[in-house]
């Protein structure tokens, strides 16, 4: 957390974070449309964007299934999210079906840039590794060459005492990272 205090770094960047607690305000058409705008604009080799979302919002036959991907340590919090999503990544170039190896890197810079426009809105993410990725293929009947790369939740902000344990914990427990030396080396 020293680093923090050492260099300062743009607002948007600090405001991000991953709560699990998110109130009952839903996310407007338009606000979902500025953050997958904001994905859709990454940066992505030989401009494929090799990244596609499926959502769903709360409430919707689409939000429950999605919901029912989550491994059982997500479930709990992530029900009250404004909607859930899926990012999936296709593993090949459309310009010559050969292997994209770059594609997954790709999909995490429109994740990051997904989680910089829904901060710039004042809307919250949450992304999750905890899913089945089989159910979720099989679900969403993805084709051979696409993959899912994480789940995420979406919405404004809640309060951490509407959580239950071990959730409310988590999200009261001080932020921190790494000091750059610990990542960053000179040659």
């Amino acid at each position: 957390m020293e680093n923090q205090k050492k260099y300062t770094i743009h607002p948007l960047l600090e405001k991000r974070w991953s709560p699990r607690s998110f109130s009952a305000e839903p996310v407007s058409a338009e606000d979902v449309n500025k953050i997958f705008t904001g994905a859709s604009w990454a940066a992505s080799a030989m401009n494929e964007q090799p990244w596609q979302y499926v959502y769903a919002l709360r409430g919707t036959p689409g939000f429950d299934t999605l919901w029912a991907c989550l491994l059982p340590g997500n479930q709990p919090w992530a029900k009250k999210a404004a909607l859930l999503f899926a990012s999936l990544q296709r593993n090949t170039y459309e310009k010559n079906d050969k292997p994209n190896r770059f594609a997954l890197h790709d999909v995490g810079m429109a994740n990051a840039q997904l989680l910089l426009q829904a901060s710039a809105n004042g809307i919250y993410g949450h992304l999750m590794g905890g899913f089945d990725s089989e159910k979720l293929s099989t679900v969403l009947n993805l084709k051979e060459n696409v993959s899912p790369v994480c789940m995420g939740a979406l919405g404004y902000l809640g309060e951490p005492d509407d959580l239950e344990e071990p959730y409310r914990s988590r999200e009261l427990a001080p932020r921190t990272r790494k000091a750059l030396e610990e990542f960053v080396t000179k040659l």
